[in-house]
């Protein structure tokens, strides 16, 4: 069973449609990234698969248990994440605000979570540390332990190496690539790194304003719009 399907999705923005005849789906497991131009509706469809806008067509359907606040997100990186004065322990733990529910603390399975995803990354001696004294790339880590501790199915990631250096981009990916094989966690990434995405991902949506293509990164490679975009590399 799919843990989104979009049936028909069109989306409007100021009174135009911005996104048309969306057709696809995630499935538990998959890797798949999203990619286009700017103006393309990434951040729209972004928005729609997290519930904070509604389609003005067709439908979202969540399978497999999925609910929406159960998705763990990592949005693009902001000047307010950099300035948060937390520490390290304290951002991951935040992750499991949702799965609190209505209780007033948080309970030793929060906390033996945030320990599993902090030590899954890699991040477990940045613990004590102040979030705001962290390096881009450490910062990343943090927020997707954190996104990681809000999910049991499915992550989304909204151009989350924007602002890094290419060492820590690529490590960065490495990280996700791993993630993804090891949880089994369904991966959707908004990317606009078209061969790192096709490298590593699973699946490719190519948006602009409809899906140009939507199929296994294989296929991609081999059709048209693929060639044209990855400059004869494929």
């Amino acid at each position: 069973m799919a843990l989104i399907r979009c049936d028909g999705v069109a989306a409007a923005y100021e009174g135009q449609i911005v996104v048309h005849d969306l057709d696809f789906q995630i499935s538990p497991g998959e890797y798949l990234c999203i990619v286009g131009e700017n103006g393309s509706g990434k951040s729209t469809l972004v928005k729609m698969l997290l519930g904070l806008k509604a389609p003005a067509k067709g439908q979202i359907v969540l399978g497999d248990g999925l609910k929406q606040n159960e998705i763990g997100y990592l949005p693009q990186q902001t000047d307010v994440q950099k300035d948060f004065p937390a520490s390290v322990y304290e951002v991951v733990l935040s992750g499991r605000l949702n799965s609190r529910g209505f209780r007033p603390f948080y309970t030793a399975t929060d906390k033996k979570k945030v320990k599993e995803m902090m030590q899954l990354l890699g991040i477990e001696d940045l613990e004590r540390q102040c979030f705001r004294e962290l390096s881009g790339g450490q910062r990343q880590r943090v927020l997707l332990a954190r996104a990681l501790c809000a999910t049991k199915k499915m992550l989304l990631l909204d151009e989350p190496v924007t602002g890094l250096d290419p060492l820590v981009t690529a490590e960065f990916y490495q990280l996700i690539k791993e993630v993804n094989k090891m949880s089994g966690i369904a991966v959707v990434m908004v990317s606009h790194d078209i061969e790192s995405a096709v490298r590593d991902a699973s699946h490719i949506l190519h948006l602009q304003e409809t899906a140009l293509y939507y199929g296994t990164a294989e296929g991609y490679r081999n059709s048209e719009i693929g060639k044209k975009f990855l400059g004869g590399t494929a």
